[in-house]
């Protein structure tokens, strides 16, 4: 029954060309047809995933190839999405571990290649990018056997065959010397290399829930693989929860994969890939199992986040302005939804009802969301991240980072020194032309703000990717923002005159013609110190004529703040004021009074 299945995940780091190697899958595969117009990218269907060019959500499709039905899952390949491959490698009899034949392995290559080798699985790997000027096939094959051997992979794991592509070309060898113009040498080691699932379709029905999707007309939809047995459109079945307890329900909507289309189904097997609506409280790692004979399969736990954030009610004298949802149940509602489909996230409600306490696995995971919300018309404001910490062994534990950032050797002496005070620990270094690939054990919070000023000390040109290592004793204090900001005294729109006098003052963050209110950060200060400036106030008209340019004001180019940066930035008193429209820093305490009282009663 299974003979002609080939579950498979493909797992790499970030960019290494996963969703352009399944694009190139499909249409050699014949899911597309001829005259067909295919959009690139085709399986990053977010907006965010395009516009990024990261997958954020892993996706299931399957494609026939010489009698076989492959089923895909495509993975994200950045950190803080990690718990979107930890769940599907559990749906995969094998994996396609995908690495750049230039960067060699990378942090999330280590993370994705643990979690396949702790569940057994051997994997298949895929040496990308064969064509990229640079490109070092052979020496990154060895690479991977280090990780490999690093990783305490056994025997029948470090046999691992290779496979060279060109993802963007369509093309696969299985030599360097071989010629080729198309994928077949990859779906002919995926039939030879990837043992069918293991499933007897006799025994009783079981599937292990790995996604969750949501539908409004169908409510909750499961998918995983069914690990043993067989079930039908409409049969009664048990849902066994995480603590053990058993309900029955229905199975409204039966739904397998074909192509990149989601199908009605009459009948599934031992080892397919399918969905099932009719449960609702259905959760990620519980169990689907026959009705007669219910018997629970091995919980799938998830890693818990590592850093968390506010996120509060817009209480600036601008809410309402541009969004559409403003209120606290307003916020409530959307964040309770989230949790139907986002396993790495975890939502607390405060003793404030205006503010939530919302957790998850980094800040482009959390950054993520709070720009899906307000693309949806949501007004928020938002916190600086923390980091979440733990008590081990009567020891209080913080989270810590694996960095590896690929830097020039003109700035590598910079860049260690201001880890330093971070509290990061070189463990690695190797010079790979004219570049250096420096690795750290760091701090999480130590992070939180380096992207920015790696960037400005690199002049652009230094890469930084890092991915969670786990828990270690408390390491002490790091140093927060050096520079104060400067804050707008007054509500009313800014004036070219005004912003010219302060440029001397700090970064201008805003510019000319924009309405600011009082509390509202519209720079940072040169200087250590919060500066409260008016940026409202116009010249004085006098009777005498300007000569020439004498009095013209030219404005410096605002600094323009991403989201990211925006949460990056930030310090402990400050909020970031998220709007459909708008991106704005802001004192948690808008009144300068206030503030100041808050600052005596700290000290």
């Amino acid at each position: 029954m299974t003979r002609h299945l080939r579950n498979i995940a493909i797992i790499a780091h970030v960019d290494h060309g996963k969703t352009t190697l399944v694009d190139a899958m499909l249409k050699q595969s014949g899911v597309f047809r001829d005259n067909q117009v295919i959009t690139e990218r085709v399986m990053d269907s977010n907006d965010l995933e395009k516009e990024r060019g990261i997958t954020i959500l892993s996706k299931n499709l399957s494609i026939h190839h010489g009698g076989l039905k492959i089923n895909i899952v495509d993975t994200p390949g950045h950190a803080d999405f990690g718990g979107e491959v930890e769940r599907v490698l559990k749906m995969v009899d094998s994996v396609l571990l995908l690495v750049d034949a230039f960067d060699g392995p990378m942090p999330q290559t280590r993370f994705v290649l643990k979690k396949s080798l702790d569940l057994g699985i051997k994997p298949i790997v895929v040496i990308n990018k064969i064509d990229r000027p640079g490109a070092r096939p052979e020496k990154v094959v060895d690479m991977v056997f280090d990780l490999f051997c690093e990783l305490n992979a056994d025997e029948e794991q470090l046999d691992f065959p290779v496979i060279y592509t060109s993802a963007k070309q369509g093309y696969a060898k299985r030599e360097l010397a071989d010629e080729s113009d198309n994928l077949e040498p990859l779906f002919l080691m995926i039939g030879e290399r990837v043992a069918p699932p293991t499933a007897d379709p006799e025994a009783p029905f079981q599937m292990l829930v790995t996604s969750i999707d949501y539908n409004d007309y169908l409510g909750r939809i499961a998918t995983g693989k069914i690990f043993n047995g067989s079930v039908k459109s409409g049969e009664t079945i048990s849902l066994i929860k995480k603590g053990g307890e058993i309900s029955k329900g229905r199975i409204s909507k039966l739904l397998g994969f074909e192509g990149l289309k989601q199908v009605e189904l009459e009948e599934a097997s031992a080892g397919d890939i399918i969905s099932i609506a009719g449960f609702d409280n259905v959760g990620i790692g519980e169990t689907l199992a026959c009705a007669t004979h219910p018997k629970s399969l091995p919980y799938l736990a998830i890693d818990e986040p590592t850093l968390s954030m506010n996120f509060i009610v817009n209480s600036s004298p601008f809410a309402g302005r541009e969004g559409k949802y403003v209120t606290s149940r307003n916020l409530r509602d959307r964040l309770m939804k989230e949790l139907r489909t986002n396993v790495s996230l975890r939502v607390e409600e405060t003793a404030n009802t205006d503010t939530f306490r919302v957790s998850g696995r980094g800040e482009l995971h959390l950054s993520i969301l709070i720009e899906n919300m307000r693309r949806e018309g949501y007004e928020l404001a938002v916190s600086k991240p923390e980091v979440i910490l733990r008590e081990i062994d009567g020891q209080k534990c913080e989270p810590i980072e694996y960095l590896v950032i690929d830097v020039p050797e003109d700035y590598q002496g910079t860049v260690i020194e201001k880890l330093g005070p971070r509290k990061a620990e070189m463990v690695a270094m190797q010079a790979m032309d004219g570049i250096n690939r420096i690795e750290f054990l760091i701090p999480a919070r130590g992070l939180i703000g380096f992207r920015s000023e790696f960037l400005t000390d690199t002049r652009g040109t230094g890469v930084m990717n890092h991915t969670f290592h786990g828990y270690a004793p408390w390491k002490g204090a790091i140093p927060g923002r050096k520079n104060g900001v400067l804050i707008a005294m007054d509500a009313g729109e800014t004036v070219g005159y005004s912003l010219f006098n302060l440029q001397e003052r700090g970064t201008l963050f805003v510019p000319a013609g924009v309405a600011v209110y009082d509390g509202m950060i519209i720079g940072q200060h040169a200087k250590e110190n919060d500066l409260v400036v008016n940026a409202c106030r116009g010249k004085k008209l006098t009777n005498v004529r300007a000569s020439g340019t004498d009095e013209a004001t030219r404005l410096i180019p605002p600094r323009d703040m991403t989201l990211e940066q925006a949460l990056e930035f930030i310090d402990t008193d400050e909020l970031v004021e998220v709007t459909p429209k708008s991106i704005r820093l802001r004192k948690r305490l808008l009144d300068e009074n206030d503030r100041k009282k808050a600052g005596k009663k700290a000290q």
